[in-house]
């Protein structure tokens, strides 16, 4: 195995397991979480499945709608699917629930920051876009629908579907909407591996706008 190879598959792995845990912080903070955060929460209390199974369980159907729209995954589109939810599952139990409210806006905002930087990496690593990612990607390729106009009305969607299963829309949501695109912006480019000459195609070649796992 060569050495970018290596660093690749290192930085996928740690991306992917800091983007759980940093979940599992913004859950914890209680204000608030990304609208299929919310979506994962709202079916977890329906349902009494834990977060982390019912968000493997989401990517995975988010998966399978990749299957119309011609979407190929990658290496990390397969892993996100299987691993983010775990690492969430950790944060969430080494993690008590906050009620202080400069404590809650302390751990939303350290998850936030967290995220991003894991986004910058897994992405960055060049193995594949997450699932969700791919669905939007997929849809405006497919049918030609803006990226603004297809994640705005996906998220919209899963929003308002938890919000009506249970759950928790705040202030963090509106915060989480506003600056993770930015952050995102910052930490992408600084983690991205260059790409080398003849290197293995494990879904480097996959497009991946946006920021959802």
């Amino acid at each position: 195995m060569s050495r970018l190879l290596v660093r690749r598959t290192v930085q996928l792995l740690v991306g992917l397991f800091l983007y759980g845990f940093s979940i599992g912080m913004m859950i914890r903070a209680g204000i608030g979480v990304s609208p299929w955060d919310v979506l994962g929460q709202g079916v977890s209390l329906q349902s009494g499945i834990p977060f982390g199974l019912v968000t493997n369980l989401i990517g995975l159907a988010v998966l399978i709608l990749w299957i119309p729209l011609r979407q190929k995954p990658g290496v990390g589109t397969v892993l996100n699917v299987l691993l983010v939810g775990p690492s969430a599952e950790i944060g969430l139990a080494v993690i008590p629930q906050q009620t202080e409210l400069w404590v809650q806006i302390f751990l939303f905002t350290g998850g936030l920051l967290l995220l991003a930087v894991a986004t910058g990496l897994y992405i960055g690593a060049r193995m594949g876009p997450g699932p969700r990612d791919g669905l939007m990607t997929g849809m405006n390729r497919r049918w030609g629908w803006p990226i603004w106009a297809v994640r705005t009305g996906i998220e919209v969607s899963v929003l308002a579907a938890g919000w009506v299963l249970g759950g928790t829309v705040g202030v963090g949501t509106v915060a989480f909407a506003l600056f993770v695109g930015p952050l995102v912006n910052l930490t992408l480019p600084r983690l991205r591996v260059p790409e080398q000459p003849n290197e293995p195609d494990l879904g480097s070649r996959t497009a991946a706008s946006g920021v959802a796992p």
